[in-house]
């Protein structure tokens, strides 16, 4: 017998209705004459690898044919790339890094098992650690120096903790995690609690002490790196990623992968651009250069900032924040403000080139004469 006054939406998974799905950082319609300036992604200021490109046109009239099912062919060419210090084994591919940390979830987490994050963080985290009906617990980094709270990280695990996510560089802060804090913590976490280091942005990081996950590796089952081809490839538009870690977990996510699960084209841009180190070289080059300069022009404009290790640098504006970011999207500027990230009344800036650099000072200027 069919129940009454009941609806489909009765059915809906109440961890699943997210309020606040993610939201990018936003584009600028141009004005007449006016020329934009997109600084509010973290995208590569210089566009994409020229091999990607080239790749990526010599296969366009094969699109009407299905991609690789697997990613063996992107595992076998980063085990080259990483000099076989990994084996193509430890790799997991996905279309983008987002979407890995997604399939973590899904492959460690329950409803009712907690994550923890330290804020400001990746908002991604928590959104898709509720899809999967776990509980967020915060840590938060430790001001103002945005350090990483690793006794009071400790402290929170409890039997119901299936992952620590850790971000070096740090988005939106630009700070990052240094070697000891990182070896302190790993040695103390329980060996069935998953720490997953996001090192996306770590070609940015100059720091002597910074460190990525690769060294330990061999002596942590529970460590997974992760990162992406959007950042410093120049392929944010492709959605293509990557992680590495133990063979046996590797193997076990790898499961959880969906059958041609990266397109062709991201897939043959992605192996052009891991060959395409002096594309790699330059971006670096340019955004440390940028980083430096913009820096140096926010101290002499009295902006405070944190100290940046990537190709972003978080502010206070002069004025509470969504006024400052309004200000830049009328002269054709757009930032990124990061209230939801966990930095209330904070603004990230994408480092530019010396062009679109140039002009948000300009514009900042122009606002320290109206105020």
């Amino acid at each position: 017998m069919k129940a009454k006054n009941k609806s489909i939406t009765d059915r809906f998974k109440a961890h699943l209705t997210v309020k606040g799905g993610y939201k990018g950082g936003k584009s600028i319609q141009a004005k007449k004459n006016q020329k934009t300036y997109k600084l509010s992604s973290n995208e590569n200021p210089i566009g994409p690898s020229p091999k990607a490109l080239e790749a990526i046109q010599q296969h366009l009239q094969q699109i009407h044919i299905y991609p690789d099912t697997t990613d063996i062919r992107l595992r076998q060419a980063l085990e080259i790339y990483y000099k076989h210090q990994l084996h193509q084994d430890q790799f997991v591919c996905a279309a983008s890094g987002s979407e890995l940390l997604d399939i973590m979830l899904r492959g460690f987490v329950d409803q009712g098992d907690e994550v923890i994050v330290s804020s400001p963080y990746f908002v991604a985290y928590k959104m898709f650690a509720a899809w999967s009906g776990g509980k967020v617990v915060d840590v938060p980094l430790q001001t103002p120096n945005y350090e990483l709270d690793v006794e009071a990280i400790l402290h929170a695990i409890n039997d119901r903790t299936r992952i620590i996510f850790l971000t070096s560089p740090n988005n939106p802060t630009g700070t990052y995690i240094p070697k000891a804090t990182l070896e302190t913590l790993l040695a103390q976490v329980p060996a069935d609690v998953l720490v997953v280091l996001d090192e996306v942005y770590w070609h940015f990081a100059s720091k002597e002490d910074y460190t990525k996950a690769l060294p330990y590796l061999a002596d942590y089952q529970n460590l997974i790196a992760v990162n992406s081809f959007s950042k410093t490839y120049g392929l944010a538009a492709l959605r293509v990623g990557y992680a590495y870690m133990n063979k046996e977990v590797a193997h076990y996510l790898r499961q959880l992968c969906r059958p041609f699960l990266i397109g062709k084209l991201s897939l043959e841009g992605a192996l052009a651009a891991l060959q395409d180190a002096d594309f790699i070289e330059q971006t670096v080059q340019l955004v440390t250069q940028e980083r430096t300069f913009l820096q140096a022009k926010f101290k002499a404009l009295n902006i405070e900032f944190t100290p940046s290790q990537s190709n972003f640098i978080l502010i206070q504006p002069p004025l509470p924040s969504s006024e400052f970011v309004t200000f830049l999207r009328e002269q054709g500027i757009s930032v990124r403000p990061v209230d939801n990230f966990g930095a209330p009344g904070k603004v990230r800036i994408s480092i530019g080139n010396r062009e679109a650099n140039k002009a948000l000072i300009g514009a900042i200027k122009q606002l320290e004469v109206v105020l």
